[in-house]
């Protein structure tokens, strides 16, 4: 499992924004929708591009939680790297609030990160109930 979480730190690393940015919230932003994208387009692919929207939605959950999780461990490996470029929390939320929530919240335990910061946390269970909650009225709405 060590060698996991270090592996996944050591590749990570590599998403650190340009020191030049002086918006890096809309460069992590417009990379981790474009990696979604990409990771979307090529799961869709492979599960054999049925054109069903159930089938979207599902490549586009699995890819936005692996951005979220990438961010998440990106940004703990960032916040032990003094004078590292940090992810804004909004853009963490961001990710969250696009499906990833489960795996942001993996990603906050696995690597213990953010797990602390009351706010940071306050509004992350709070996106998690606004999910649940309009997952549970579209359940009930097509059911």
């Amino acid at each position: 499992m060590k060698r996991l979480t270090a592996c996944s730190l050591l590749l990570v690393r590599k998403m650190a924004a340009p020191k030049h940015l002086r918006n890096p919230r809309r460069f992590h932003l417009v990379l981790g929708l474009v990696l979604a994208s990409a990771g979307t387009g090529l799961l869709w692919f492979l599960m054999g591009r049925h054109g069903s929207a159930a089938s979207w939605l599902t490549a586009w959950l699995i890819a936005v939680n692996i951005v979220a999780f990438s961010y998440f461990a990106f940004d703990k490996a960032q916040a032990q790297n003094p004078g590292g470029a940090r992810v804004p929390e909004t853009t963490l939320h961001a990710f969250s609030l696009a499906g990833g929530s489960p795996g942001a919240f993996l990603a906050m335990h696995l690597f213990r990160h953010k797990t602390m910061k009351g706010r940071f946390r306050i509004l992350f269970w709070c996106i998690v109930v606004l999910q649940a909650a309009f997952t549970a009225w579209m359940i009930w709405l097509y059911l």
